[in-house]
């Protein structure tokens, strides 16, 4: 086993979740305010820090439009714009991002890790469609922590599973890049082209000591 680990965030790391988890914060606030929001308002949120959960996210944006509803309502209508009936919901539409036989080469050289935002449970539902075979060990959803990012304990419970070896932490949003800090793991910054507030994002993970800041983790090698 490679006496390294890399880990990654999932949503805008390994998988382009534009259609997915962005559309469905999207369609959540409409649901429930008749008023759309755009892609550029939801990514100022993100840049701000303190919004990685997106059900949270869309509830604070519905209440700040005045409406008052229960989170736990909001948490529902949210999945069931994301699953849909288990065939046709808005994580169907999530996009992997890493080309043919890159991970397989880091897996060559690096322990594969994934500390994400998403429940254990909805990471692996996409896993299985695009990374069945890939050895990601382990794995740490929102779920498996009291604390998620920025806070650092997923990340501290990976070094604990992994015996204290040294970890690179990859991801794409302040929350990642402060998570990556307060455990004293070096990051490595994720800035797509395609986002709609990518210079300030680039500003912003540099600010928080990312040692690179990459347009998607398919140029990982060249930094590592």
């Amino acid at each position: 086993m490679p006496g390294e680990v890399l880990i990654f965030d999932m949503d805008g790391v390994l998988v382009d979740v534009t259609a997915s988890y962005r559309e469905t914060i999207r369609r959540t606030v409409q649901y429930f305010t008749d008023r759309e929001v755009s892609h550029e308002f939801i990514q100022d949120l993100k840049n701000a820090g303190g919004w990685n959960n997106d059900w949270a996210l869309s509830h604070k944006i519905i209440r700040d439009y005045g409406v008052e509803v229960d989170y736990d309502t909001v948490v529902t209508q949210f999945q069931t714009f994301f699953f849909g009936d288990g065939k046709d919901g808005l994580i169907f539409q999530e996009r992997w991002i890493a080309k043919p036989g890159l991970l397989e080469r880091l897996g060559a050289r690096y322990r594969l890790a994934i500390f994400t935002g998403r429940l254990r449970d909805e990471a692996q539902v996409t896993l299985d469609r695009f990374a069945k075979t890939l050895p990601f060990d382990p794995v740490v959803g929102t779920d498996d922590v009291v604390h998620g990012k920025p806070a650092p304990e997923g990340l501290l419970k990976i070094s604990d599973i992994t015996g204290g070896a040294r970890l690179r932490y990859v991801g794409d949003t302040v929350d990642d890049a402060r998570s990556a800090r307060a455990a004293g793991v070096p990051f490595i910054g994720i800035a797509s082209p395609d986002n709609p507030r990518r210079e300030r994002l680039v500003t912003l993970l540099e600010a928080e000591n990312a040692v690179a800041v990459l347009n998607d983790i398919n140029d990982l090698e060249s930094v590592l």
